[in-house]
């Protein structure tokens, strides 16, 4: 909702104070479908050209972290430690051969079904389950699993943090769009040189109108979305590292 709120608030505050200057609105209107086409359509064949599929699927689906938020809230982490606690007490009271049962079928498991939302995230259960797995095995060194855990983190977080990068990239490469643009409306200016004063101006104003669009949708949009999924992102990575920390606690 805070998201939707900034978006109404720089449309309103940019054209609003544009129009209230004495701007005419009309002349960007008409000339904003076509240089969206050049500067919107650029943007997304680099942003395909930059990324496989994988990631452009997410950080398509990154934009709506955008309005959700984070993943994890307060009840999810009380979640987390109650079923952290239960694992911990069946591995001490009633041995790895009975824990055996619950982390090879966690989704049979009487404990791991109790907390629905943790048992859909793949990369928590798996962390979960691999580290008591090498737990229940009384490895010598406990540290290769300390080792471990922060290697998967650290793996896991910098996939995650792939739409922010490629939002910000995005952004990044969208002022320089709006001058390409810019320069092929003064390309077509110059082309008409010769036209009246009226008919230059408008062709004028529409090359402006190009620049104007580039840095807008850059600093307006598309680098505050990559500021706001990299905040989300770093979020939610404090779950798995409380993971991290309550399995180490038991090395």
């Amino acid at each position: 909702m805070l998201a939707l709120g900034g978006i109404v608030c720089v449309f309103v505050m940019v054209f609003g104070g544009y129009i209230l200057s004495g701007g005419n609105i009309l002349p960007i209107i008409h000339h904003a479908p076509l240089e969206l086409m050049t500067i919107m359509g650029a943007g997304v064949g680099a942003f395909l050209i930059g990324n496989d599929m994988v990631m452009v699927k997410k950080t398509l689906g990154g934009f709506g972290k955008i309005f959700k938020g984070p993943k994890w809230g307060t009840d999810d982490y009380r979640d987390l430690l109650c079923l952290m606690f239960l694992l911990s007490k069946t591995l001490k009271t009633k041995g790895a051969m009975v824990m055996e049962s619950h982390i090879e079928n966690p989704e049979e498991s009487a404990i791991f079904t109790h907390y629905h939302k943790i048992l859909e995230d793949h990369f928590a259960i798996e962390m979960i389950c691999d580290t008591l797995r090498m737990i229940s095995m009384n490895l010598d060194d406990p540290h290769q699993v300390e080792d471990m855990l922060e290697k998967q983190l650290e793996k896991h977080h910098h996939e995650a943090l792939g739409p922010s990068h490629a939002a910000q990239t995005l952004a990044d490469g969208l002022p320089a769009l709006g001058i390409v643009a810019a320069v092929l409306g003064v390309i077509k200016t110059m082309a008409s040189i010769s036209a009246p004063v009226e008919i230059l101006g408008e062709m004028i104003g529409g090359a402006l109108t190009g620049t104007f669009l580039g840095v807008f949708l850059a600093y307006g949009f598309f680098g505050p979305f990559g500021v706001r999924l990299k905040a989300i992102e770093d979020e939610d990575f404090q779950f798995y590292c409380i993971i991290r920390d309550i399995l180490v606690a038991h090395l």
